[in-house]
């Protein structure tokens, strides 16, 4: 089968196109013929950095980088009850762990998928994993999102951004959306209330009494987000640590500062699914690339302007 691996931590060069064995399955998995996969920002952090690496892979060498993947059910192990040779499936693979999704086909625990929606493409489907259980993991697992509540959502022009906007106004949330300009109607489609172009104005001038902020842009974002934040609500944050002293300035408000990172979870992608299938959640492809192409649409996703999502066609 067709596989990208990479040998050692660096640029985009580092890629091989090799062939090699499918994967074998055991009881509890099934293997997917892929028809499309999608890379997130997590993908280019962990190529270029042996810490990176190391998180995901620790000592394995060669790595198959990728946990997004919407595809074809070929083989399912004895175990495995939900689904059948021929479905249509998609999900995020084995994160935080080892994916391989970089591949032609992906042994996959069966408790990581859902069935495809019907009227979504592969490449919608195959957008809608990692970046889609991020934002609603964070907003209705960790959130506890509720009608009414006023959420902030920086960066909602982006992968988990466009997803959480549209996942918020699906609660009935009151909706305020930071991008630049170019992609304010684009936020605003997505369903929020209030657009603020975070490069003309600053948002705590512009917005108070938050209830819910998701946060995947920096650190630094949070420690001004403290300060739009009633006292009670939260601060959820998606990149990593947060500095000790802003989240001790949280705690001197009595806001809930913290960071999270998506698991893989069956029940969340049937979840997500349901809304896909119903067109209350849709997935944004801003762009779609060969497999051949992956340095491409890596050195794309690195310039931090992609609208939406990135999407990889087998």
């Amino acid at each position: 089968m067709k596989a990208i691996i990479v040998n050692e931590a660096g640029g985009v060069s580092n890629f091989k196109y090799v062939d090699i064995p499918k994967p074998e399955i055991n009881d509890d998995e099934v293997l997917v013929k892929v028809s499309a996969l999608s890379i997130n920002p997590v993908d280019y952090k962990t190529r270029s950095s042996e810490g990176g690496i190391k998180r995901f892979f620790e000592d394995e060498r060669p790595v198959i980088l990728g946990w997004d993947l919407s595809g074809t059910i070929v083989e399912a192990g004895e175990n495995v009850k939900d689904f059948k040779l021929n479905d249509e499936v998609f999900g995020m693979v084995n994160f935080p762990g080892k994916g391989k999704a970089y591949a032609e086909y992906v042994a996959v625990p069966a408790s990581h998928l859902a069935l495809k929606p019907e009227n979504i493409s592969h490449e919608e489907a195959a957008a809608g994993t990692l970046a889609l259980l991020t934002a609603w993991q964070a907003l209705v697992t960790n959130g506890k999102i509720k009608e009414g509540d006023k959420v902030l959502i920086h960066g909602a022009s982006g992968g988990v951004g466009h997803y959480a906007t549209q996942i918020a106004k699906h609660f009935k949330a009151h909706v305020i959306g930071t991008s630049s300009a170019k992609n304010k109607e684009f936020v605003l489609q997505n369903g929020a209330d209030q657009h603020i172009d975070y490069t003309k104005t600053d948002f705590e001038k512009e917005v108070s009494d938050v209830d819910l902020v998701l946060n995947s842009i920096s650190d630094a974002i949070n420690n001004r987000s403290v300060d739009v934040v009633k006292p009670g609500g939260k601060i959820i944050y998606i990149l990593g640590a947060i500095a000790p002293e802003y989240a001790e300035k949280a705690k001197n408000k009595n806001v809930d500062l913290f960071a999270i990172l998506v698991e893989s979870s069956g029940a969340d992608m049937k979840a997500v699914a349901d809304l896909m299938q119903k067109g209350i959640i849709k997935s944004h492809v801003s762009q779609v690339f060969s497999f051949d192409e992956m340095d491409q649409a890596h050195l794309q996703l690195e310039t931090g302007r992609t609208v939406g999502k990135i999407v990889i066609k087998l």
